[in-house]
Order: structure tokens, then sequence, then C-alpha cells
């Protein structure tokens, strides 16, 4: 029987896998690896990890007999079958209280699913969202765990030292029941969509709209990137358009306009519409990055499908450049807006007690979606128990600021024929949030009239004899009968 040395073990030694594990051992803890084929293990041992702490080993009973009680197992392997796959085989070895934590990208009713099955065992689980690629993997993540709320004081030191720091900080903290861990590292994903389309949207714009180059467009960006843009994308993009080809090219100008998606953004649009709620600007941002697959079918129809002509800009190029930021700006807080609103409908429908204020946190570092603009949600969670970052006094503030340059930009942006889906969605979502009524009675009258689907009606004593919050239907041809439609669920 080996001696037990090891904090915590991890299982997959692909590069995430890898470089976390160096991570924890460079925290102090001492990490047992193991990976399915044992000699990845061998090679690990003998490279990346010579001389350090770390310890190997070649069987899943090997691993659980180096490793301290309660066992804590991290699996950093591919998604589905694979993870039910070791669960399966580390179980039936594991003693009561001991730790499951699947780190992968998992999707979050499979973690609810597997935190009960589990916990029926005796045996705690926590989904962890895990966040920053390789380079976030080996100096400091976004962590985002859920699950067995048992299993938190036992893993909380080695996550919250492991974790990216930010505002002297860890971008750590329990999240929640079940699912719920993976399920914000869902919506961060879902995010992350719509930050780099608003992007890419605002970079058209440069080109297309104001015909600047790469490297003007580099200029911008890197001045966006002291402001209130200040983030990880702002600063990835401006280095993008600086690099050049061999040829002196700039290398964004050779790559194929066809982006591709693993999934985890669409993820998001699908809660939301079982959810019910209005995330429009994630979905857009799905959908065009679908649009953008369709490569060979935009080719023909550019050739049979004409935009207005284009005519110079002849206003100010300076402050429709000031616009744009803001524009960029409003529109982030609109999709930010929307994923915190997912969040707590999910939460309500799932019974998650989320601490929106710590996951706020928990994004301003480590992670794709890092930026200055997390801290001031944090803020505003922190300061209140605000029902939409739209309520609270500096977003509120800050969005009738923005307003006029962000209306403008689209404005001219139609002008143009250059494509707005994200930036046009989240002023809409704005217009209809912000209105006290919208067209929707048309809607119910149409349900009515075509299928009997009832109504309501507004509040007021001059709608009494109609009877408020009764559903109603009305005969409006005078051909139909009075009995309604049953209410189903298709």
């Amino acid at each position: 029987m080996s001696e037990a040395v090891a904090d915590i073990g991890l299982i997959g030694l692909a590069v995430m896998g890898q470089n976390l594990i160096l991570n924890m051992n460079d925290k102090g803890f001492t990490v047992c690896a193991y990976n399915r084929t044992t000699s990845k293990v061998d090679d690990f041992l003998a490279n990346e990890a010579k001389g350090t702490n770390v310890v190997g080993a070649h069987s899943v009973d090997e691993l659980i007999s180096k490793l301290k009680k309660p066992r804590r197992i991290i699996l950093l392997v591919k998604a589905g079958p694979a993870v039910d796959a070791f669960i399966d085989q580390l179980a039936p070895k594991l003693e009561k209280g001991d730790i499951i934590i699947d780190g992968g990208n998992s999707h979050y009713p499979d973690s609810i699913r597997r935190c009960k099955a589990l916990e029926e065992k005796g045996l705690l689980f926590v989904g962890s969202g895990v966040s920053g690629g390789e380079e976030g993997a080996r100096n400091g993540p976004s962590l985002m765990p859920g699950g067995s709320a048992a299993a938190w004081p036992h893993i909380k030191e080695i996550f919250q030292k492991t974790a990216a720091q930010a505002y002297d900080e860890p971008c750590c903290d329990w999240v929640g029941e079940t699912g719920s861990g993976h399920y914000v590292k869902m919506v961060h994903n879902g995010i992350e969509y719509g930050d780099m389309q608003l992007i890419a949207e605002a970079y058209d714009i440069l080109k297309r709209g104001l015909g600047l180059s790469e490297d003007e467009i580099a200029a911008i960006f890197d001045k966006w990137n002291k402001g209130v843009l200040d983030s990880f994308l702002i600063d990835i993009t401006a280095n993008i358009l600086k690099f050049k080809d061999e040829d002196g090219v700039a290398m964004v100008n050779k790559i194929l306009d066809s982006a591709g998606q693993k999934g985890t953004g669409k993820w998001t649009a699908v809660a939301a519409l079982d959810a019910g709620m209005p995330v429009t600007l994630i979905g857009e941002a799905v959908f065009a990055r679908c649009l953008s697959s369709i490569k060979g079918e935009r080719e023909r129809a550019s050739k049979v499908l004409s935009g207005p002509q284009k005519e110079p800009f002849r206003g100010d190029k300076q402050q429709f450049i000031d616009d744009l930021e803001q524009a960029l700006y409003a529109s982030k807080l609109i999709s930010y807006t929307q994923g915190f609103l997912l969040m707590r409908e999910t939460a309500k429908e799932m019974n998650w007690n989320l601490n929106y204020g710590a996951i706020a946190r928990m994004w301003r570092g480590g992670c794709i979606i890092k930026s200055v603009f997390l801290n001031d949600i944090s803020n505003a969670y922190k300061n209140t128990k605000v029902e939409s970052l739209l309520f609270d006094d500096f977003f509120n503030k800050a969005i009738h600021t923005a307003q006029p340059g962000w209306r403008r930009v689209i404005a001219q942006a139609v002008l143009w024929g250059v494509p707005t889906p994200a930036f046009s969605t989240a002023l809409a979502f704005f217009d209809g949030y912000r209105s006290e009524i919208v067209p929707a009675n048309i809607i119910q009258a149409q349900r009515d009239y075509f299928g009997a689907h009832t109504f309501k009606v507004l509040p007021g004593k001059e709608n009494d004899k109609l009877k408020p919050g009764v559903d109603i239907h009305i005969n409006w041809t005078g051909r139909g009968g009075n009995v309604s439609a049953s209410t189903y669920n298709a």
C-alpha cells in the first residue's frame, strides 16, 4: 500500500491538466497525477514536472492510495461519457466524504445528475467551471465550483490559492448547489461569444465603414483598453491587428471569415429559450457564427444582392470613433445584464442560492472575459440587491450617457449596409426593456382570433366589465364559437 502523501489527485494529462498540476504544485500542494495512458504519467514526471513535488500513479487504485483523506480527485477529461466512465471506476473504491471534482466543460444537467447520484452513495461531487485556457491553468484560472456544499471547506484553500488573484481577492468562490458551477461557466462562455461578436462588429465598422487600416484600428483598440473597455479581449484584438505575415500583410486579412464554435454559446442560447428569458445578444452572437460558416452561399449572394451605395463619411471622424466606444460599452452592459437575468431566473427554478457579486469577482481575472467592467458589476451586487444591472445607479447613468452615440453608430452602420446584429439587438432589448407598453397585445389578439388562445385585459376601472386577471376569449368574427383552446405545452 502506497503512503498517502498527496493533497489532491488529477486525472487527465492533456495540456490543461499538466498546467493545473504545476500551478497547484507552485502553490505548495502535493499533487498525484494519473492518466489512462500511463506512459504519459512517466513522460510528465520526467519532463515538465521534473524537480517538483508532483507524484505519479499508474492505476486508479494507486492514485487513491496516495491521497490524504478526504480524498480529492479532479477529472480533466473530455466532457461526456469519459467523465461518467471515470466516476464509475472511482466511486466503488472511494469512502464516504471523498470528493470527485469535474473540471471539464460539462453541460450543467450532467453535473446535476452526477451530484445527485454520488451524494446517494455518500460521496461528494463538485462541478467546477475552469476558464483561462492553457495560460490560466498554469498561472491562475478563474474557478467556478458548485455541487455538494460539504466539499467546499475541503477544497477551498487549494482552489482559492490556485486561482487567479484580482484586486487582492481570489477569482474563485463557492457558486452554489448541484450543477450551478458548470451553469455559471456556461453563461460565462455565452457572454464571451457576445463580447467577441461586439468587438468583431466594431472592427467591421472601422474597416468597412470608415475605411481604416488594421494598424489604425489597433491604435484605437489600444486607446480603448485604457478606459472603460479595458479587458483581455480588447487587448488581444489590438495585438492580433498589429501582427504581420512575412510579406508585411496583416495576418488577420488572410484568415478565412468562417468562425468555429464548440457549442457552449449555443447551450446558453438554448437555456435562455427554455427559461423564457430574452438573452438576445448571445443568441445573435451564435447566429452570426452560423452565418459566417455558410461562406460559399454568402459569396454567391454577394454577386446578386446589392446594398446601399457607399458614400464617404462626412461627419466628425473622432466623434464617431468615440461614439463607437460608447456603443460597445453600452452593448456589453446589455449582454451582461441579460446573462445575469438568465442566472437569476434559473436560480429560482433550480432553487440555487447564487451569489452574483461573487460570480462577477470570479471573472475579474484569469478568464477570457476578464475586464475592469466586472469590478463595477461586483460593486453593483455588493451595494444593493439589484434586480437588474440597469437599475444600479452606476450602470443606469453609464447607459444613458452612452445612448446618443450608441444610436448614431447603429444608424450609420445601417446606412452603410454594415451588419451589426449584436449592437442592434442590444439596443432593441434596451428599448423594449424600458417600454411600459409593448405591442404584445396585438399578438395576444391574433392568437385568440385564429386559435381561441384567450387573453387578459389591462387592470383599471374602465376594464372592470371584462374582468382583469381572468382569461377571456372573444368571438372576433361572429362566426366562431365561445369555447377557448386548452392550454398545453407542445
